[in-house]
This record gives structure tokens, sequence and C-alpha cells, in this order.
């Protein structure tokens, strides 16, 4: 066996850093731990959460920087649901729709932290993408 550098930390999506299925690495331990903290401080800071750990750990761990945009960027698609939600209280949609997006945020939220938690690559559906 012959020793292999360690990746370089902005390299989780590189070619290079590939695994021969053609995988990214599995995260270190520690990077799977902030990925989930990650999300789940959206249950209580909203985008803030998300925003302030992703700032933090973005250029030291690649895993939290793409699970900490992919947080952060639901965060604020949700924040947007639930504005147009209150806006359409007024004609009474909005009492309907407000509960429905905040049970899907607290439930994508819990399976994107567990699945960061395993190493996995996580998307969230129905996700505006404005950071990349």
């Amino acid at each position: 066996m012959s020793y292999q550098d360690p990746e370089p930390p902005n390299a989780y999506d590189s070619p290079e850093a590939k695994g021969p299925a053609g995988e990214p690495p599995l995260p270190s331990q520690d990077e799977r731990t902030m990925a989930t903290v990650c999300h789940l401080t959206a249950l209580v800071l909203g985008f803030i959460g998300p925003l302030i750990i992703w700032l933090l750990k973005k250029d030291e761990m690649p895993f939290v920087d793409d699970q900490g945009k992919e947080a952060l960027n639901f965060q604020i698609t949700v924040f947007i649901a639930t504005m147009v939600s209150g806006f359409l209280m007024f004609v009474l949609i909005g009492f309907l729709l407000l509960p429905l997006v905040l049970i899907f945020d607290v439930v994508m939220i819990i399976i994107a932290a567990l699945k960061a938690n395993a190493g996995e690559v996580y998307r969230y559906p129905l996700c505006i993408r404005f950071i990349s």
C-alpha cells in the first residue's frame, strides 16, 4: 500500500476525489456531525442557524459546505413559502397552507439530518437553489 496525501479541503466534488465507483469519499465523523447540526439548527433558528454553521465551516469541511448550502437554500425557500402563506390568509387559503408548509419543513429537516449523519449527500425536494 502506498501513502496517499489527504484530499484538499475544497475537493469534495472534484473528479480526483471520486472513488472507484465515481462516488465521493465518505465524509469524516466531524464533517457528518457538523452537517447534521447545520440542518437541525434550522428547527430553532430558521435560515440563520444553517447560515452561521455554513459560514464557519465551509472552507475547511467540503461536506458541510455542500449540505450547508442545501440547508440554507431550503430554509430561504420555506421562508418565502411562509410569507406567501401569510399573505394568502387574507383569502383563507393561507390558514390551510401555512401548517402544511411548517410540517413539511420539520419533516424534511429531520430526513436531511439523518442522511447527513449517515454521510449521504441530501437534496431537499421543492427547493429553490439560490446559493450554488
